[in-house]
């Protein structure tokens, strides 16, 4: 039996293209969503006052070096007048020296001279740590963004998906219609019918799914952009790199001489070892010159008001090994980042390999993907055409759209996994 009906055209698939095509003026790109990200977000910014007590630090270091000053004042009441006993012809006379009451006060300023090493050794390990602290702020910043990628290429995956899912249900509801007008002519089992409509039911349930899907997505975009969750998210599209990556061997290198958390911790290293010196340094001996004016209120002092200098030396000889167990404290601490340092290179050339392996199996699962859409197109339309002519059975029109629209999902997932596959080598390489 000839059963001829009109086979709907893939609109669907037409109004899919056509949307994913169109381009829209406003949207936002992912340069655009960075550099929103990065003057919004709040880890960033505490990165950011971390950096600036690092550089506090190093200012008080370097003001070890300058004349402290300092004002005294005090009031000194004592039980008895303090007096000298002379024996004069003898006579036993007492002679008073100071007031019972008195007030004092002092301005002395100390520079110190020579302290082995410990200001300049303190001064190096803070320029250090503050050298450390905006290495890791760079990283903190470009973890960020590869965060804000992830969260930008799942808001495309997903509204993708959905684009997808509208696809197939439009797909299933027009074969839905052309198998219900065969049923009433008879020309159908009612169990044909009865299919579609489960297979209809199944795919507006997955696009219930993806949509909410989607609405997580771009909640999660929004806060990462410091914005309401709820607030419309309109993106640019996003496609992989076509060029080439370099060899790992390669990549790894510049990753190994890049990456900002290497370097941080290089300067963490020395910044300890920088410590451990100024620990040591305070078994050298210490050498200041001191000076100022001290007045102590006193009526029976010719000049009660003095002025003073004083060339100081204080040399610790013995102090029962704190020091130098406090200096082998941080020299051990710096082996210890020396040793997760070695440890997080042999894992950056581990993530550089991984990601450039990524990279190229996501172009490859690109470039087939991309080839099976139009085959699966064509081979809808053929079953739709031979169930039309009483050629197949309705079975094979469903497998034959779930064929396509999983060809259609899986380019879609190629195609986003290859632009952040590439984003991801550039994060492990130290260029995002």
């Amino acid at each position: 039996m000839n059963r001829s009906i009109k086979v709907r055209g893939l609109l669907p698939l037409a109004g899919l293209a056509a949307a994913l095509l169109a381009g829209n003026a406003a949207a936002e790109s992912l340069q655009q969503a960075w550099d929103t990200a990065l003057a919004v977000d709040r880890g960033l910014k505490a990165s950011h006052e971390g950096t600036a007590a690092a550089a506090s630090l190093l200012e008080a270091a370097k003001s070890a070096r300058l004349p402290n000053v300092a004002l005294e004042a005090g009031y000194t009441a004592l039980s008895e007048t303090p007096a000298a006993q002379v024996d004069l012809l003898g006579q036993s006379l007492q002679m008073p020296l100071a007031q019972k009451d008195s007030t004092a006060y002092r301005a002395m300023a100390t520079l110190p001279l020579y302290t082995g090493g410990r200001i300049t050794r303190g001064i190096d390990a803070a320029t250090a740590g503050l050298e450390a602290a905006r290495l890791g702020e760079t990283a903190d910043a470009q973890n960020l963004k590869l965060r804000v990628a992830d969260a930008y290429v799942n808001v495309l995956r997903a509204s993708r998906m959905l684009k997808v899912t509208e696809s197939h249900v439009a797909s299933l509801q027009a074969h839905a219609q052309d198998v219900g007008n065969l049923h009433e002519q008879g020309m159908v089992a009612k169990s044909d019918l009865l299919s579609v409509r489960v297979a209809l039911a199944d795919a507006q349930q997955r696009k219930l799914q993806v949509a909410n899907g989607l609405d997580l997505a771009r909640a999660v975009y929004n806060r990462l952009l410091g914005r309401p969750l709820d607030q419309p998210v309109s993106l640019d599209e996003l496609s992989p790199e076509a060029t080439t990556p370099e060899p790992p061997p390669a990549l790894t290198e510049r990753a190994l001489a890049q990456r900002s958390e290497l370097a941080a911790l290089a300067r963490q290293i020395e910044a300890m070892r920088h410590q451990a010196a100024a620990v040591r340094g305070e078994t050298a001996p210490q050498v200041a010159l001191s000076g100022g004016y001290g007045y102590q209120a006193n009526r029976y002092q010719v000049h009660p008001g003095q002025w003073m200098v004083t060339l100081g030396a204080k040399w610790n000889l013995f102090d029962g090994g704190v020091v130098g167990h406090r200096a082998n404290a941080v020299e051990r601490q710096a082996a210890a980042l020396t040793e997760q340092r070695d440890e997080l290179a042999s894992l950056i050339a581990l993530q550089v390999r991984q990601t450039w392996l990524d990279v190229q199996e996501t172009r490859k699962r690109l470039i087939v993907t991309q080839s099976t859409i139009a085959q699966a197109e064509e081979n809808l339309l053929v079953a739709r055409d031979r169930y039309a002519n009483g050629l197949s059975t309705h079975t094979e029109v469903l497998d034959a759209e779930t064929l396509r629209t999983g060809s259609e999902s899986n380019h879609a997932t190629a195609l986003f996994d290859a632009a952040l596959a590439g984003l991801r080598l550039k994060r492990a390489t130290g260029e995002l």
